[in-house]
């Protein structure tokens, strides 16, 4: 192995899986903390900020929202990690639900330590990843169509090439301050361009950015 191994925070409520799983992965990832709940998970997220969470979908604690709401709650203040769900279950309501809070893969917990060590590596690269079977459901919730592209051409078209800077950094975490420093513009400019983008596209919140964005491939 060469370079730095990947920094990963696992977050599952059952501590035997997570101590098997540690032992399980290779040695290009680095296990930086553990979490089994909800809001643990959050306070490791923001502490750690890790290149990767491998995150379970159903996890207790929070306001019941489980895996999804640990991505909503903490990616704001760990702009540049990215989610990993590790999860039992297969369903398409889990599958679809952490990806629209943000999670770039999603993995069953049935994967090898090996796999599950690609993925984390796939991710980290900014890639996607999913369980073959998974991925069907993710491709028919997000739509693959042509004719969505050509939707989505149009509604680009509609934000200057500024605001679509500015709107894919929103969409992926990061803070006014963070947007302004990336681009070098007060973030006073960084909030008059989020207005637009949110007007333009017809949106109500960041969070409905994200989910946008996230559906047409944009991240």
């Amino acid at each position: 192995m060469t370079g730095k191994p990947i920094s990963v925070v696992v977050v599952d409520d059952h501590s035997i899986f997570r101590s098997g799983l540690k032992a399980d992965l290779d040695a290009s990832v680095s296990v930086v903390a553990e979490a089994g709940d909800v809001d643990s998970a959050v306070a490791a997220v923001v502490e750690n900020r890790p290149d990767v969470v491998l995150l379970d979908v159903h996890l207790p604690g929070g306001s019941g929202g489980g895996g999804a709401e640990v991505i909503r709650r903490s990616s704001g203040q760990a702009p540049r990690t990215r989610f990993l769900a590790l999860s039992v279950s297969d369903s398409a309501e889990d599958v679809v639900g952490v990806i629209r809070a943000g999670a770039r893969g999603y993995i069953t917990k049935g994967s090898s330590g090996a796999e599950v060590s690609r993925a984390v590596a796939t991710v980290a690269g900014g890639d996607a990843v999913f369980s073959p079977r998974l991925a069907g459901f993710v491709l028919d919730a997000f739509g693959a169509a042509a004719g969505e592209q050509a939707s989505t051409d149009e509604e680009l078209d509609r934000l200057s090439a500024r605001e679509r800077e500015v709107m894919r950094l929103i969409a992926r975490g990061y803070s006014y301050k963070e947007v302004a420093a990336e681009l070098y513009i007060s973030i006073k400019t960084v909030e008059t361009h989020v207005s637009a983008v949110l007007r333009k596209l017809q949106l109500s919140s960041r969070h409905e950015l994200t989910a946008w964005a996230l559906e047409r491939r944009l991240l």
